[in-house]
């Protein structure tokens, strides 16, 4: 089965390789079968050199013997086990020096063999930081203690003792709260993460079955009376594989946006090509009786900007009015040029956005209470106009429940000289 993990493609790398926490999967003999670029640099280990060793390789011998026996139990239980579970943990490097970790496990299965998938973190900082902040707590004791000897000998010292204190609280409590913040974002970090993998496995589990299952019957359909038959199953593919597509550029790009690298390429291109692409692309995912109508006479213009992002958030905004729509119904795409402005306007007749809801629409991993139910991530909308934003443009909308949606898209028109 390892190389089950090992042979994932683009996929499971970009998924593996976008986290910043270290992530390693073994199977129940305790052998690692997958480890991302962080935990490799985590241990000190070059590119697959952990793979199909035993885990305890990354454990200090003392902990070899209990270990074995904690990790039989948590694979009968089956149990999740958050970051921060109450202990420390402790690796060890290729160097064979120690370090504190904190280690959040989540047991799976995949064909019918069980797993354990470890999310990795380094905690040497912040033990260090605690460890400043009981020096520090130590010390300032000692010198209340010597303050309040002085002042027993020098009533004329008490203001000048009494300043001291309050520097020293005041800083003692600023420290104090750096780090609970840094505690709580810590915390934070931890719940997004497993939940983002737990999205991740679900999201990208149900189109790869439909793939599977297209396939398998697609296969069997070879006589020429079954070709509708077989037509079908092809669209359910490229349908399925689109879906993955689009999910995957949206993962990318919140990887992009939140490591910093979110760099735009601007340049020109043409308005009508951007146009049919959306279009192109969007048609694979319509619904029977479906249609969107568009300018299919709009002038070939040249804009500057940054035509993949354009394209991304066009995409997504057009691909929601589609799955959130009903069969036989249109959806209506109008384009604005301006000197300086570029508008678009997508108007769907589906089924709306609950009142209660639409403040919340743009927040990231969010869906609509009537949406729960669809396909998604809840991440296509919070992309969109984070990118809009960074670009100089903006995204609004107007929704009744029942009765469709209009999403408005602005973006600056750039200059190529500036």
């Amino acid at each position: 089965m390892q190389k089950t993990f090992q042979d994932k493609g683009e996929i499971f790398n970009v998924l593996f390789e976008a986290a910043s926490e270290g992530i390693i999967v073994v199977d129940s003999t305790q052998h690692i079968v997958a480890v991302n670029l962080a935990a490799e640099n985590m241990f000190g280990y070059e590119k697959d050199e952990l793979l199909h060793q035993h885990l305890n390789l990354l454990i200090p011998k003392k902990y070899h013997k209990n270990h074995h026996h904690h990790f039989e139990d948590f694979i009968e239980h089956s149990e999740k086990r958050q970051m921060g579970h109450g202990r420390v943990l402790y690796g060890i490097k290729k160097d064979g020096s120690l370090f504190p970790v904190e280690a959040g496990l989540n047991p799976f299965k995949k064909d019918g063999q069980e797993y354990v998938m470890s999310l990795i973190i380094d905690i040497s900082v912040r033990m260090e930081t605690e460890r400043q902040i009981y020096d520090l707590n130590s010390h300032l004791e000692e010198k209340i203690k010597t303050r309040t000897g002085e002042l027993s000998e020098s009533i004329s010292k008490l203001e000048e003792l009494n300043k001291n204190l309050q520097a020293e609280a005041k800083r003692r409590k600023a420290a104090e709260e750096k780090i609970k913040d840094a505690l709580q974002k810590e915390i934070e970090l931890s719940e997004l993460k497993t939940k983002f993998l737990s999205l991740v496995s679900h999201e990208f589990k149900t189109p790869l079955s439909g793939i599977l299952t297209s396939a398998t019957l697609a296969e069997k359909h070879t006589l020429n009376e079954q070709q509708d038959k077989r037509e079908k199953h092809l669209g359910t593919i490229r349908n399925k594989v689109h879906y993955l597509n689009n999910i995957l550029n949206d993962f990318l790009s919140i990887e992009r946006l939140d490591s910093g690298k979110g760099q735009y390429k601007y340049a020109t291109f043409s308005l009508k090509r951007l146009i049919n692409e959306v279009i192109y692309n969007a048609n694979v995912t319509l619904k029977d009786g479906q249609e969107i109508s568009y300018p299919k006479d709009i002038k070939d213009e040249q804009l500057y900007q940054d035509e993949k992002i354009l394209e991304l958030v066009l995409s997504n905004i057009l691909g929601n009015a589609i799955k959130y729509s009903p069969e036989n119904t249109s959806i209506k795409l109008d384009v604005l040029l301006t000197d300086s402005k570029i508008f678009f306007n997508i108007k769907d007749e589906g089924r709306g956005i609950p009142e209660k809801d639409q403040k919340h629409i743009f927040e990231r991993y969010f869906r609509a209470e009537n949406a729960l139910l669809d396909q998604g991530t809840g991440i296509g909308l919070n992309i969109s106009r984070t990118h809009l934003v960074n670009m100089g443009g903006q995204i609004s909308f107007l929704s009744e429940e029942n009765k469709g949606t209009e999403f408005k898209i602005e973006v600056p028109i750039l200059n190529p000289g500036n």
